[in-house]
């Protein structure tokens, strides 16, 4: 097996573009850009539910969904609504 030598321009150049990418993926995530339609069990991911709770959730309408051939989607921007709408708000003279 053939041996190659690492440069400290080599390790430079890593660096940078590692740095260039940790870069897009804060960006991404600081722009709160999700991806439009996310499967189940990305919203289960995210929101950090079992599948019975996700169920419960479609069942009795608090998330809405659509179904194609057999999967269910959910607009990410649906699930944002929902969380805004059931924000619960603690004042000081509560």
């Amino acid at each position: 097996m053939p041996t190659s030598i690492i440069t400290t321009d080599d390790l430079r150049e890593f660096k940078m573009e590692l740095l260039d990418d940790i870069k897009k993926l804060l960006t991404r995530q600081a722009s709160g850009k999700l991806k439009k339609y996310l499967k189940s069990s990305e919203v289960m991911d995210l929101l950090q539910v079992s599948p019975g709770t996700l169920q419960n959730l479609r069942i009795n309408g608090t998330l809405p969904y659509t179904k194609v051939g057999g999967i269910i989607y959910y607009d990410s921007e649906e699930i944002q609504k929902v969380m805004d709408a059931n924000r619960v708000h603690h004042g000081l003279n509560s």
